[in-house]
């Protein structure tokens, strides 16, 4: 539902009237306020309030008016970078500035050729001051030449004179101006400036003598009083401010945050400044002081009418002293006074009150003395002698004022804003009218506020200052009577006249402004400013010489006192005095009010012979707090100012006017398709018809449409209604859209999960029914299965018991056999045992009864024979039969002797074994002794063993229940330590963890300390390269400022050449042909030429412009010493490696010593080597002449001849070549030896020599040089060291291989004389050809070195002979060349060679080379070079003549070939240094001709890429390392001319196709302008679009393309373009609220990338160019992207890193809805953006720096191009030019 709510406005009592409309969103914080629908003062507040308050922005445009509110807080937007924004742009394309004001003045000066002037007025404290100063130094900056700012410092050195003695404190205002001033800044033809003149008004003089509460007198008072402690102002008897009468009356002595001494110091120092020394510093101090202590004079009374000085006053003293006068005079004037009659004259003593009052006066008058003296040196120091064309005046004077107490001052101060008030709204009216006539409107008069009358009521016939004239001319006038006047002339005939209700000494005018109150008290004081004649005449009787000529024009005063024109800087300093009016009659003397009067009429006629730019200062609170807005101060200020009059007559006519093409952009959403016709005029006119019906409110002119107020907003209104509307359908068609596209998802995702679900159940019930299936089939397998397996578990119980009892059964009938088989063996073995021990003792019974029995018969036997014994007959008896016997006894003895002697034998052995076993047994039998007796022991040991047994088994019992006890104490402590140790587990892991937690966080840390070092060693490499990149920029601008001065130097010497009038006609001035080598130009030598020319026509030159002349030389000697400076630093850092480098050489020489030895050794061993090979090929040769004679006529031998041929030339070639390096050899030996006699003979004097000369700069500057060139040759000495050193190894691997090869060549011999005599022979010639080719081939590489070291070394001594003779010589320098000065003694040796058709070289006479320069360089047109012929072609041809000139060793003219080149590439660059194409033309070949110098030097590190054809054409006889230096500097100044001659042409089109010009149409709205129109967004003719850029872009490419211009350098051309393009962007932006609104920034994206497709195409995305449009493109989406939650706030810092704090929010304050439909960022929100940045490292500057040229680098690019292989067209005139 909708609820409808009514908004009651009710009326106004008063004016019975609705309140005022408001304007639409889209107009608020508009930059000019009548571009406000509704123009009011409500709206005009509000948009005033939210520019400041919520958008930071302190101006703001009222139609022609600025207006500026004090913001109380210092800004960064008067910045050098935000002068060179404003300069040239139109006023209302930026933002309101001052600069913008002070630019449109300036403009229209040198356009219009009329006078401007800049009228500043506000309130005290509004900033007028500050503001005039930024106007005067944006003058100073754009006028064209930096040297003229001083111009600037001098006026900006008078400000601190001025404020000392003419601000003061007041209760608004701690340094309130009490004095107005207008300064003329005069200008040149050119629109330089060249002076200025200050003049003052309206002096507050009243404050020198009276001070109010809370506030003080002159700053310069109490600053003298602060500094009485000083000893040079003892003699000035001052003392603390509070101990004098007129620095003490408002009991405010004391600013808070001023330093008075320190205030002085810096008057001090700007008197010094501007010409005023330090007497007359000491003397207007000391006439100040004068005036503190003679306020201090105490007059008293003597009587009623007199009155009378204490004798002795010590103030009065000290005045006297001061000014030096008499004491009694002094005493008796202030006192009395001299009256005059017809007849006699006398002397009438005076009351203390007018005596009072005269000694006040006098201090006054005294005061404006002093001040009009010091406002007229001031501007003698500003004055100039060049006849000035035109100037800008800056008038800074009050603003309408109203106090509680309104006096004489405030009543002048607002007179004279009622004329300026006047004269700004004819001025108005003016405008609108010629406007309106241009537009061909019917014109219909304006009815606007005109302050006639209240002029009137002030200045006309018997008005205000006439009465007050006439009653001053009164000799009893009072302010009564003259109030009594006022009252009768104008209450009655004069609205604007009123009395006070309640008092009768006041009277009220209502001024434009607003009423005030007068207090008639002191007016005629004021205006008679009454002085006595003879306290004057006291004066000009002063010994003091500066009170004198303070005095000195006394005699032609025009006041009635005797007071100059103008006293207290009331009128114009520069008016001459009017020889009519010059006379000492009082009838003819004027008042302050008619002096007044006539210097504001003067003042009025000068405004309105010029143009006027109007700024309003605003004053926003009186409290003085930064950003703080008080309206009803506001709206006070903007009343006193003529704002809203302006306004008013703004919106009495037409004040909304669009132009035809931005009403149809804007409103062709109001507009049908049948509507649009392709006139557009007429389709608007339509249109508005059909939409606003009443046709007064909108008029037709003749470019513009022309709206009264409130149509605008109507339009809006219209507009907004359509596109609400239109956004409701597009909503409505959206959301059905949506809610379609919803319910058809919705519906395929239902059919789709309806699909899917019966899908599934199918799939579900086929799945059970095979499950079911399945599970059958499962269940009679499961059952069939548990079947067989219960009768197999049955049938395997039945089988394992039957087993079991089986075995069991057989295990008793086992068991029981086995007891009955057991029981058997042990019956038998106990039946055995018993057996055998009955058989036993059955045998010991039987043995013992059979040895009885045996011993019994034997006894018997034994008595038998000792009976027959005893018998001899027995004896006989038994002989007899025995002899037969013992006859065969002994036979068989002897038999038995045999065989006893073999049995012996036998038992012999059988002993021995017996011996043995019986040893064996013994041993046996004591063992088994042993074992018996162990035995016994063990026997008797059972018993106690079965004893111990027993106890044992006990123990062992014991000792089981404790074992019982113990395992279950260990199961115990099993689970225990099972237990901890599960935990002491759990444990581990958790420390495991945290071990791989600690080890994880180390390598982290680790990784991110490392990661930290790269990014720190990152960083310190990117501050390298930074430094390296300022160090080579800063070298580069001190390129381009000597580039400048020199350029300055040349104009200027032509300017004087041309004002002297003595130049011939047809003559031009012959460049100075100064050493480049020195890599510095002086112009001494130059003014030494003009000397030797006419040294009196040389005076007269330089009396012309000696100030310029003088500004230049000491620019020229600044970068002369700090170029000094620079070159010390590399000499101190050269110091540093001075020992090292000593011993180095001293090590270098030893070596070089010993390798030239070595060599010499070498060459000794390899020629004996070649004569032995020689002597063994002549013996061939012999051998093969013998074996050739006899068989002559075989075949072949014709072929044995030609290679016998063939062997003789290969060795006289041999020969040859040894004889070259033979000398050689000797040339190098006397070289060094001729190179050591120069050292060690002639160093020593000439150092000591140039040590006595270094008073002079230019021998100090060339010995600086030598001792640069000398380290730069001393590191090429070195690396020369260390090329020999391996070129010795080299050598010696050589010297082997030459052994080695001689002994292979000696077996082959060996072997082939063994060969047959033919073979042999073929085989031998074919090795020795073979080896002797090889040696050739060898030797020749080595003689190409001997001749690379040897043309170094030559470079080299000619190098050292030529600094040693610069040193030696002088002055002689140009007298001998190096090559003569070294290749005198030493005979140049010609090495025979094979000569070349052509060897790359041009040769050309010497009075050929101006036409060489000119048809070549002066000349050239780059269109034709670039198109028919090679690119570089002017490059190899100059490198080609100065080949030759190097072939033929001319170092004159190498030195005058190249320096004509310079300077030529220089003349043709200042004739046509606007023209990019020959810019870009010299740039490359200038590059190229460097590549050249270097590719072509000799030196290794150049030589890389060359073939073995260009390394002979290297240079031979000097090096141009210097030069190459030189033309280097010369490549980098046509490298930034290049870059400001493209940024002319670019500048132009960068913010008309970049940001204005609609490249996506209908994205962006134009908004309502006011009357500073803007460019128009649309493109018209000669509009720059973004095609047009890229066309120009693609032309920059394509032309240096074409020059041959090096890959490397375009890219950086190309970067340094999008550079300009980005910050010339982006700086616009930042000072454009119209264009900072998202369709901008979608604008600006697309063109970011349009121009990024273009680097894509040209393929340039490498070379950094993109990176430059970073700060853009992060604008263009801050522009974009939400700008509500801390989230945004968060993701605008992350995302603008290229962008500084001051430039994001400065865009988001100036983030402006195009349509209603967008939100305004909210002030809370910019402050979240400033606190999440706060922590920024970064400038706080708000604009890029467009003026900024990356340091250029010139990568080595060496050509492929053969030198002989060129050929020079004949359309280039060079026939003079011979092919070498």
């Amino acid at each position: 539902a909708t609820y409808h709510h009514n908004i009651d406005h009710k009326l106004d009592p008063k004016t019975k009237n609705l309140p005022y409309l408001r304007n639409p969103d889209i107009l608020v914080g508009e930059n000019d306020l009548t571009a406000l629908s509704y123009l009011h003062e409500p709206a005009v507040l509000h948009n005033l309030k939210v520019r400041f308050i919520d958008s930071k922005l302190i101006y703001t445009y009222c139609g022609i008016v600025l207006v500026a509110i004090n913001p109380y807080e210092t800004l960064p937007i008067y910045g050098t970078d935000i002068i060179n924004a404003y300069s040239g742009q139109n006023m209302g394309d930026m933002d309101p500035h001052i600069f913008a004001v002070a630019e449109e003045a300036y403009k229209q000066m040198a356009r219009d050729e009329r006078n401007q002037s800049i009228i500043v007025s506000g309130e005290s404290g509004a900033g007028k001051t500050v503001s005039a100063k930024y106007a005067m130094r944006y003058f100073a900056t754009v006028s064209g030449s930096a040297s003229e700012a001083n111009v600037e410092d001098k006026v900006l050195a008078s400000n601190p004179i001025m404020e000392a003695i003419g601000n003061a404190k007041t209760t608004r205002n701690d340094n309130s101006s009490r004095f107005g001033k207008y300064i003329e800044i005069g200008f040149d033809t050119r629109y330089r400036i060249i002076g200025a003149n200050m003049r003052t008004y309206l002096l507050e003089k009243s404050r020198v003598v009276f001070q109010a509460d809370e506030e003080r007198n002159y700053h310069i008072f109490y600053q003298l009083c602060a500094s009485a402690h000083l000893p040079e102002f003892k003699n000035l008897r001052l003392s603390n401010a509070n101990d004098f009468l007129y620095t003490r009356q408002g009991r405010s002595p004391v600013i808070d945050g001023v330093d008075d001494t320190k205030e002085l110091c810096t008057t001090r120092n700007a008197f010094t400044l501007l010409g005023i020394n330090e007497s007359y510093q000491m003397g207007l101090f000391q006439v100040l002081a004068a005036i503190l202590h003679l306020g201090n004079v105490e007059i008293k009374d003597r009587d009623s009418d007199s009155s009378l000085i204490p004798p002795n006053n010590r103030h009065l003293t000290a005045f006297c002293e001061l000014v030096g006068v008499t004491y009694q005079d002094m005493a008796q004037w202030l006192c009395h006074r001299k009256l005059k009659t017809a007849t006699e004259t006398y002397v009438k003593p005076l009351p203390r009150l007018q005596a009072t009052n005269a000694r006040d006066a006098l201090s006054k008058h005294i005061y404006a003395k002093l001040f009009n003296w010091i406002v007229e040196h001031v501007n003698k120091a500003l004055i100039t002698n060049v006849k000035q064309h035109s100037f800008i005046g800056v008038l800074d004077i009050y603003g309408f004022e109203t106090f509680e107490i309104n006096s004489f001052e405030q009543f002048c101060i607002n007179y004279a804003n009622e004329k300026l008030q006047q004269q700004f709204n004819m001025h108005v009216f003016k405008l609108e009218q010629e406007e309106y006539m241009k537009e061909q409107i019917p014109w219909t008069l304006i009815d606007f506020y005109d302050n006639q009358p209240c002029i009137n009521l002030i200045e006309a016939k018997m008005g205000i200052l006439d009465l007050l004239d006439e009653e001053c001319k009164m000799p009893k006038g009072s302010d009564d009577s003259w109030a009594q006047k006022l009252y009768n002339t104008h209450l009655k005939t004069c609205s604007l006249f009123e009395k006070p209700r309640m008092s009768n000494r006041a009277f009220i005018i209502q001024h434009f402004a607003d009423k005030v109150e007068y207090q008639c008290d002191g007016f005629l004081e004021k205006n008679k400013d009454t002085v006595n004649e003879e306290q004057i005449n006291v004066m000009k009787a002063s010994k003091f010489d500066l009170l004198v000529e303070l005095f000195q024009d006394e005699e032609k005063a025009t006041s009635p006192t005797g007071q100059v024109p103008g006293t207290g800087g009331r009128t114009r300093l520069s008016i001459k005095p009017d020889k009519g009016r010059d006379t000492k009659s009082k009838e003819h003397k004027k008042t302050v009010g008619c002096q007044f009067r006539n210097s504001l009429q003067m003042l009025m006629e000068t405004l309105n012979a010029t143009t006027p730019h109007y700024v309003r200062c605003i004053k926003p609170n009186d409290f003085k707090l930064a950003f703080s807005f008080d309206p009803k101060r506001a709206v006070q200020q903007l009343r006193a100012c003529g704002v809203l009059e302006t306004i008013r007559i703004s919106a009495a006519g037409f004040p909304s006017r669009w132009t035809y093409q931005e009403f149809f952009s804007r409103y062709r959403v109001l507009m049908k398709q049948k509507d649009v016709l392709p006139d557009k005029k007429l389709t608007c006119r339509n249109v508005l018809e059909k939409l606003v019906q009443d046709q007064d409110k909108y008029q037709f002119g003749k470019t513009k449409i022309f709206f009264r107020a409130g149509q605008v907003a109507y339009l809006e209104k219209l507009r907004a209604d359509k596109l609400r509307a239109a956004c409701i359908r597009i909503q409505k068609t959206i959301r059905c859209w949506l809610a379609r596209k919803k319910y058809l998802r919705k519906r395929c995702a239902a059919i789709t999960i309806q699909r899917f679900t019966r899908g599934y159940q199918a799939r579900c019930l086929a799945k059970f029914m095979r499950r079911t299936q399945a599970a059958t089939i499962i269940q009679k397998y499961q059952r069939m299965y548990v079947e067989k397996r219960r009768y197999r578990q049955k049938q395997a119980a039945a089988l394992a018991m039957q087993t079991i009892l089986r075995a069991y059964m057989a295990r008793q009938k086992y068991q029981a056999l086995l007891r009955e088989a057991k029981a058997v063996i042990i019956q038998k073995r106990i039946r055995g045992w018993l057996a055998r021990c009955w058989y036993k003792r059955c045998l010991h019974s039987i043995v013992y009864l059979q040895c009885c029995i045996r011993r019994m018969r034997a006894k018997r036997e034994l008595k038998k024979l000792k009976i027959e014994a005893r018998s001899v007959e027995h004896f006989k008896k038994l002989n007899k039969g025995m002899e037969n016997k013992i006859m065969q006894l002994q036979r068989k003895i002897d038999e038995q002797s045999k065989e006893n002697r073999t049995i012996n034998d036998r038992l012999v052995g059988l002993e021995s074994s017996y011996t043995a076993e019986s040893e064996r047994m013994r041993g046996e039998l004591g063992r088994l002794r042993g074992v018996e007796e162990d035995a016994k022991n063990k026997a008797n040991q059972v018993s106690s063993l079965l004893e111990e047994l027993e106890r044992l088994k006990k123990e062992l019992s014991a000792t089981q229940q404790e074992k019982k006890t113990i395992e279950d104490w260990a199961q115990k402590y099993r689970d225990e330590m099972e237990k901890m140790v599960s935990e002491l587990k759990d444990q581990n892991g958790l420390l495991k963890k945290e071990k791989d937690d600690l080890n994880r966080s180390i390598q982290e840390q680790s990784q991110q300390m490392t990661e930290k070092m790269t990014r720190a060693i990152a960083q310190e490499t990117q501050q390298l390269e930074t430094d390296l990149n300022e160090e080579r920029s800063r070298y580069q601008n001190l390129l381009t400022e000597h580039l400048r001065l020199e350029e300055k130097y040349d104009d200027l010497k032509e300017e004087m050449a041309l004002s002297s009038n003595v130049s011939k006609p047809g003559h031009k001035r012959t460049d100075s042909t100064h050493s480049s080598n020195e890599s510095e130009y002086t112009y001494n030598s130059e003014y030494a030429e003009l000397e030797d020319g006419s040294r009196a026509r040389e005076v007269r030159k330089l009396t012309l412009n000696t100030s310029l002349t003088l500004k230049l030389q000491k620019r020229l000697t600044e970068l002369e010493q700090e170029k000094q400076s620079l070159r010390n630093e590399l000499e101190n850092k050269e110091e540093q490696f001075q020992r090292a480098r000593a011993r180095d050489d001293e090590e270098f020489k030893k070596a070089r010593g010993a390798e030239l030895e070595y060599e010499s050794l070498k060459r000794q061993e390899l020629e004996s080597e070649n004569k032995k090979l020689k002597h063994d090929l002549a013996e061939m040769r012999q051998s093969l002449l013998g074996n050739a004679a006899t068989g002559a006529g075989a075949p072949g031998s014709p072929a044995y001849k030609v290679l016998l041929d063939q062997l003789n030339a290969s060795c006289e070639e041999l020969e040859v070549r040894k004889e070259e390096v033979l000398i050689l050899r000797s040339q190098l030996v006397s070289q060094k030896e001729a190179m050591h006699h120069k050292e060690t003979m002639t160093e020593p004097s000439v150092y000591a020599a140039d040590v006595s000369k270094l008073k002079d700069a230019e021998v100090k500057q060339a010995y600086v040089g030598l001792k640069d060139t000398n380290r730069l040759l001393e590191q090429q000495l070195q690396t020369q060291r260390r090329t020999y050193d391996n070129e010795v190894e080299a050598l010696r691997g050589e010297l082997q291989n030459v052994k080695e090869e001689n002994n292979r060549q000696q077996q082959l011999l060996a072997q082939n004389l063994q060969l047959p005599p033919e073979a042999r022979i073929e085989a031998s010639l074919q090795h020795e050809i073979t080896r002797l080719t090889n040696e050739n081939l060898d030797l020749m590489e080595q003689l190409e070195k001997q001749d690379r070291t040897i043309r170094k070394l030559k470079k080299q001594l000619k190098v050292y002979s030529k600094r040693i003779g610069e040193m030696g010589a002088g002055q002689t320098e140009g007298q001998t060349s190096p090559g003569q000065m070294v290749d005198e003694p030493i005979h140049p040796v010609n090495i025979p060679r094979r000569e070349k058709d052509f060897q790359g070289m041009l040769e050309y006479k010497k009075e050929d080379e101006l036409k060489l320069v000119k048809n070549l360089i002066l000349e050239l047109k780059p269109r034709g070079v670039a198109v028919n012929l090679i690119p570089g072609l002017p490059a190899y041809i100059l490198f080609m003549c100065l080949r030759h000139a190097d072939y033929v060793n001319d170092d004159q003219k190498v030195r005058t070939l190249l320096t004509s080149t310079i300077n030529s590439i220089k003349k043709i660059l200042k004739k046509r240094g606007d023209d990019f194409e020959t810019v870009s033309f010299w740039l490359a070949n200038t590059c190229r001709f460097l590549h050249c110098l270097k590719q072509y030097s000799g030196d290794e590190q150049f030589m890389k890429h060359n073939t073995s054809r260009q390394n002979e054409h290297c240079l031979s006889n000097f090096d141009l390392a210097e030069y190459r230096q030189v033309i280097s500097d010369l490549a980098i100044q046509i490298y930034q001319q290049l870059i400001k001659c493209m940024e002319n042409i670019l500048q132009p089109m960068i913010v008309s196709g970049m940001l204005e010009h609609e490249t996506i149409q209908g994205v962006s709205g134009v908004k309502p302008t006011g009357l500073r129109k803007r460019t128009s967004s649309i493109a018209d003719e000669g509009t720059y679009t973004l095609d047009s850029i890229l066309r120009q872009l693609s032309a920059f490419h394509s032309t240096m393309c074409q020059h041959g211009t090096d890959p490397e350098l375009i890219k950086q051309v190309v970067k340094q373009q999008f550079y300009i393009i980005g910050a010339v962007t982006l700086n616009n932006l930042l000072l454009r609220k119209d264009m900072c609104s998202w369709s901008k920034g979608m604008q600006i994206r697309y063109n970011v990338s349009q121009l990024e497709e273009w680097l894509r195409d040209k393929g340039l995305m490498t070379c950094g160019a993109k990176e430059t449009l970073e700060p853009l493109i992060q604008a263009a989406q801050l522009l974009q992207v939400k700008k509500k939650t801390d989230e945004d706030a968060e993701a605008i810092c992350s995302m603008c890193l290229a962008l500084t704090t001051a430039q994001i929010v400065k865009v988001l304050n100036l983030y402006t809805p195009v349509n209603e439909f967008e939100e305004r960022v909210s002030v809370a929100f910019i402050r979240t953006i400033q606190t999440r940045l706060r922590d920024r490292c970064e400038s706080p500057q708000l604009l890029m720096d467009t003026k900024m040229i990356y340091p250029v680098t010139f990568p080595f690019n060496p050509s492929s191009l053969a030198l002989e292989t060129i050929q020079i067209p004949g359309s280039l005139n060079l026939a003079f030019l011979t092919r070498v």
